[in-house]
């Protein structure tokens, strides 16, 4: 039994309002654990998208630490603000054309499948913003690997 609009204020009362009263109190506990874990199923994927994209993202201190370390004291503050701006910039970008290449048109039955999408471009159309966050924190990490290796070798 799936409840899809919740008249009153909770999952609980919802689902036990749904529940079948010539049931046995087993079968009845069973059908209200399995409609309270349907109902709260989005948001345990929600949320750990969401703290996995915060752990990623949370790699970018990491590797700011990382990039102190190996250059001059003189080029500490250019590196944190280079990895702040790597940040930043991999935010706009990836908001603006890269998910949209990754991901748009991902209709695989399609036989005019391109190698680059061509919809979704600054997120139209765009469902689901968690699998968004949890690709950007990636997408943003990956561009500051790389310009890390860099760190203190340009002019």
């Amino acid at each position: 039994m799936v409840v899809t609009e919740f008249n009153d204020s909770s999952v609980y009362m919802a689902c036990k309002a749904s529940a079948d009263p010539n049931a046995s109190q087993l079968d009845q506990l069973d059908a209200m654990l399995q409609c309270i874990g349907e109902a709260n199923a989005n948001s345990l994927d929600t949320f750990f998208l969401v703290y996995a994209s915060s752990l990623v993202f949370l790699m970018q201190a990491g590797f700011a630490m990382l990039c102190a370390g190996c250059v001059q004291l003189k080029n500490v503050q250019n590196s944190m603000l280079k990895n702040l701006l790597d940040a930043c910039g991999a935010a706009l970008g990836f908001y603006s054309v890269g998910y949209a290449f990754a991901y748009g048109g991902m209709d695989f039955s399609d036989p005019q499948k391109t190698f680059i999408g061509t919809e979704n471009f600054f997120l139209m159309g765009v469902d689901n913003l968690m699998f968004w966050m949890f690709q950007f924190a990636f997408a943003a990490s990956s561009a500051t690997i790389v310009a890390g290796a860099f760190g203190g070798r340009g002019q």
